[in-house]
Parts: C-alpha cells; sequence; structure tokens
C-alpha cells in the first residue's frame, strides 16, 4: 500500500470521528472506541497491502475472522464490526466510495449465556443469616425483618425485583399460600408461597403495626400503616428502590461468607427457576411461575433439564446399573 493511500485513509478516519462529534455529538469515550477499534483494522488491512477506504467485504470478513482466532468474544467482534459500518456508511453517504462493504457481513452469533445461578447450600445459608438478624431485637429491626421476607419471596416465587419491590400492601390481607402478582405487560399470574415466606410475612406485618404507636407518641407520621405499598420508600416511586434492594442483598451475602459478585436478587429467581427444574419440575410450569410470555425465555434452563435425565438415566437405566457408561 502507498504512502498516498495511506495518507488518504488517516485524513478520512480524521473526518469520519469529526463528523462523529460535531453531528451526532458521539461523547469522548465512544469516539476513543472508534479510533482504536478502525486503526486496529488499519493495521490489520495494511498487512494484506489493502487500505482502510479501499477494503472489500472479503477483507473485512477476514478481519473478523482474525479476531476469532484471536479469541475476541463474539460481544466484541460484534462492537468492531458497529465502527465498520459505521465507519463505511459515512464513505458512502460522503460519495467517498460508491459501496458498503459491511452491509452483507452478518454480526458474529453469540453463544448461549447461562444465567448465574446458587446451590441450594448456598441458598440456605443465606435465608438461615436473614432470619437470625431478623430475629435480633434492637435499633433497625424492622429493616432486618423486610430484608429476610424479601429474600424469602424472592426465592419461593422467583418473582422480578420490579415486581417484588412493587407489591401492595394489601397482599398482607390476603389468606392462603397464593399470591397474585401483576406482571410485565400488566398479566397478573398466581404464585405459591412458602410457609417459611408465609412466617416472615406474618412477622413484618407484626412490626410494622407495633411501630405505628411508637411514631404516633413521636408526633411522626406512620407512614408504613398508609402508605400503599408493601415496602414503603421515601423514594420517588415510593416504594422500595431495587438499586437499594440490590445493595442491602449484597451486604447480607457478603456476612453470609458469600461472593458478592455472584449474588444479587435476579440470581436469586434463577436459583428458584433452577432447583425446581432440578427436582423434577416441569419447564412449562416454571414458564407460569416466571411470567415468561414466550417458552423460549425458559429455556435458558434446558441445561438443568438436561443434566438432570443425565443423571436419571445413569442411575436408572439397566446398562448404567451393570456399570456400563451410556455417555
Amino acid at each position: 500500500m502507498s504512502g498516498l493511500a495511506a495518507g488518504r485513509d488517516g485524513a478520512r478516519l480524521e473526518s469520519f470521528l469529526e463528523m462523529m462529534s460535531a453531528e451526532r455529538g458521539a461523547a469522548a469515550n465512544t469516539l476513543s472506541s472508534y479510533e482504536h477499534d478502525l486503526s486496529d483494522l488499519r493495521e490489520f488491512l495494511a498487512g494484506r497491502g489493502q487500505s482502510l477506504t479501499e477494503a472489500a467485504t472479503p477483507d473485512l470478513s477476514a478481519y473478523l475472522t482474525h479476531l476469532s482466532t484471536q479469541g475476541f468474544a463474539a460481544t466484541s467482534q460484534a462492537r468492531r464490526l458497529s465502527s465498520m459500518r459505521q465507519f463505511y456508511r459515512f464513505l458512502y453517504s460522503e460519495g467517498l466510495r460508491g459501496d458498503d462493504p459491511t452491509g452483507i457481513i452478518d454480526a458474529p452469533k453469540k453463544g448461549l449465556s447461562l444465567p448465574k445461578t446458587m446451590s441450594v447450600a448456598d441458598v440456605t445459608g443465606l435465608l438461615r443469616i436473614a432470619a437470625e438478624e431478623a430475629a435480633t431485637v434492637g435499633p433497625g429491626q424492622l429493616a432486618r425483618i423486610r430484608m429476610h421476607l424479601l429474600l424469602e419471596l424472592l426465592y419461593a416465587t422467583g418473582m422480578r425485583v420490579s415486581e417484588l419491590v412493587s407489591l401492595p400492601v394489601k397482599v398482607l390481607r390476603q389468606e392462603g399460600r397464593f399470591l397474585m402478582i401483576r406482571g410485565k405487560g400488566n398479566k397478573d399470574r398466581m404464585v405459591l408461597l412458602s410457609r417459611a415466606a408465609i412466617e416472615a410475612m406474618e412477622k413484618y406485618d407484626a412490626a410494622r403495626k407495633a411501630l405505628a404507636p411508637e411514631k404516633a407518641k413521636a408526633g411522626k407520621k406512620a407512614d408504613t400503616s398508609e402508605s400503599p405499598w408493601l415496602f414503603p420508600s421515601s423514594s420517588k416511586e415510593g416504594h422500595l428502590p431495587r438499586q437499594v434492594l440490590a445493595r442491602d442483598h449484597k451486604d447480607i451475602a457478603i456476612r453470609a461468607g458469600l461472593t458478592p459478585s455472584a449474588v444479587s436478587p435476579h440470581v436469586l429467581r434463577h436459583a428458584f427457576a433452577s432447583h425446581l427444574l432440578q427436582n423434577g419440575a416441569d419447564l412449562r410450569a416454571v414458564q407460569e411461575l416466571l411470567g415468561h410470555s414466550d417458552i423460549s425465555t425458559t429455556q435458558i434452563y434446558t441445561h438443568v433439564l438436561e443434566e438432570r435425565l443425565q443423571e436419571l438415566v445413569q442411575t436408572h437405566h439397566p446398562l448404567a446399573k451393570q456399570g456400563k457408561n451410556l455417555d
């Protein structure tokens, strides 16, 4: 590649970045990413004797293949392709070339991302610590009782975090072991409460009622009894913010001896689904309990079913009992 072509590539890359800044309002970090991605592509093309401006579709496909062999994840390859698309569309719109070589390049396929989950032992340990802390008398006990209830409800029902924090206070008046939840698209579904969750709810209700007279004596508004939310807060939503729940969840995970980065309310939802499937639940039933409108969403848990079925065959198949491996 000639020095003239190299100079032209540099000038057009600079023009592209100026356009993204002036016309698109791209942030400094975004511009830096574009420059890094396209400079790397430019260096790769130079090694093939090709210029950045004149690269053809096979050249760009070869670059993506190169990234794959270098161990780049599909998400990283997709980001590089996005930078390439933006650049070549700019050249095409400015009349600097007559085609867009990225037009027929498919984005790299992302592998199936398995959900993070927790073992039964870890969940049991987390709930045990929460129960012990909730039973500790003293300042802040209502918050500790609330945290215990939040965790019990998450694991008993598999609710989404948004569904949990926005539960209405009227659920305290419900009788029986079923709870009606309003999920995505304002669709209602029924979930079953565990005995532990029911007991935690009763203790939380009693603690809330005990707090009201104390506030009245102190001349304070009994907001916990007047709020329409089960978990009231002074936030703009009026109920416990998701971020606060996530933070408190990680704090109690640390006290339970768990790795905080591996624990969250959403992970506990995954644990609910995984543990049901491990113990023989039907995928369709789990779909209903999670509130998934499409079974394909629930199919991220099929690896759990596969493991259980393999264990079932290895345990009960006659050949397996004779010591033969059926894999």
